[in-house]
């Protein structure tokens, strides 16, 4: 992964301004795969994003992620660390030996059902959302788990007899759903991680989801208004454009602001 430099993070944060957040998660994972073009990147699958994007946070801000999690019992504000490393390495191993978290068709069998299905991708997320939210949407919406599923097939047969993908989510038994559930998790570890965290108030576990993406754009535009406030102080003390305060190291800026600070 190449490393980004602030003027193009500050590039991708005022970009990302305006946007909704499938919208900064793009430009998120735009900045940890530059080489990789918008339909190629729309096309991975989540948990390869998601992996995507905590390599990206470790390569901008260490491994230590600090997070803050509100209880469900007490409401008492929790705060932790995790180590962003141990999310990465599922996905990026299962990407890394070439298996379906890279693209490839999962396959399920139970009970004369044979469903063959692919992992949901990044453009599948946006088009389900799109379905649910839209004008055309009905009262009552389908579960959006079924419209995933009904786009993801690839193919399915009941006692060999093939049945249209539209027609899966009403037909398909509890027992091969949540066999497909398992199979997309084992394949995909990265695409969903809900963390289980006991209050030390109240002792209450709070299931948290935890969204790199959301995190990650959080954490760019406080380090953003950070380093334009570093850019102002330093361009009103010294003259200095603001390509020329970005050049310097973050240690040699703090210095300066430092001097800036003792005159």
């Amino acid at each position: 992964m190449a490393l980004t430099g602030p003027a193009e993070l500050l590039a991708t944060w005022e970009a990302g301004l305006d946007r909704d957040a499938a919208g900064r998660a793009l430009l998120l994972h735009r900045a940890a795969r530059p080489e990789t073009g918008t339909d190629a990147l729309l096309a991975v699958p989540v948990g390869r994003r998601a992996a995507d994007l905590f390599g990206l946070r470790r390569a901008l801000f260490g491994e230590r992620m600090q997070v803050r999690v509100e209880c469900g019992g007490c409401a008492e504000a929790m705060e932790f660390d995790l180590d962003a490393a141990q999310f990465a390495a599922p996905a990026a191993g299962a990407a890394a030996d070439g298996g379906a978290a890279d693209g490839g068709v999962l396959r399920v069998a139970d009970g004369g059902w044979v469903v063959d299905f692919r992992l949901p991708t990044v453009a599948d997320l946006a088009a389900v959302s799109r379905a649910l939210a839209g004008p055309g949407a009905a009262p009552g919406p389908p579960d959006p788990q079924q419209l995933l599923l009904a786009r993801c097939t690839v193919s399915a047969t009941r006692d060999g007899a093939p049945l249209p993908a539209d027609e899966l989510p009403g037909a398909l038994p509890d027992t091969v759903r949540r066999l497909l559930a398992e199979a997309a998790e084992r394949a995909d570890p990265a695409a969903e991680i809900t963390l289980s965290i006991a209050c030390p108030e109240c002792g209450e576990a709070t299931p948290a989801e935890l969204d790199i993406a959301d995190h990650l754009w959080t954490e760019l535009d406080a380090w953003a208004r950070d380093v334009l406030l570093d850019v102002h102080l330093l361009a009103t003390a010294y003259g200095w454009s603001e390509p020329e305060i970005l050049a310097l190291s973050p240690q040699r800026r703090r210095y300066y602001l430092e001097l800036c600070a003792d005159a």
